[in-house]
């Protein structure tokens, strides 16, 4: 299960990716603010049908559950315009490689703390080598 997990991101990421191809010359063309909205406004769309057919009827309510929650709504949105602005300049592979290096850097430290809920992690050599690692492939990209 857990191979399947980890394909299953693997392939997520590299939806990430086609996401930034979309949406540099989207946002050349109809704005970064537009371009952002409309991934928003189409992905909230298809969720809303998952909803109506996929979704339980007894889930417990949405306003019910703690506001902090919804944070996740704030950082949506500037990531994609993080990744509307920089892909067209920098290119994919380096916006990518530079979130990335975001991620594993707050995912370490959010599973050091076991912050949000989840499962308590420390933070080891071989999870900050592996940051290394990225930070490194960062700057090599950034310097060819």
């Amino acid at each position: 299960m857990q191979m399947l997990l980890l394909l299953l991101v693997v392939a997520g990421g590299m939806g990430l990716s086609v996401e930034a191809g979309l949406l540099g010359p989207l946002g050349l063309e109809v704005g970064k603010l537009w371009a952002t909205f409309s991934i928003f406004a189409v992905g909230a769309a298809i969720t809303f049908m998952l909803m109506l057919f996929f979704s339980p009827r007894n889930s417990p309510s949405f306003f019910s559950q703690p506001s902090w929650q919804l944070l996740g709504g704030v950082l949506g949105p500037v990531y994609v315009v993080i990744l509307t602005l920089a892909a067209p300049i920098i290119g994919i592979a380096m916006t990518m490689v530079g979130i990335l290096a975001g991620q594993v850097f707050k995912s370490l430290i959010i599973d050091h703390y076991g912050w949000f809920g989840v499962p308590h992690r420390r933070m080891d050599t071989k999870r900050l080598l592996a940051l290394f690692f990225i930070v490194i492939a960062l700057a090599l990209m950034a310097n060819s």
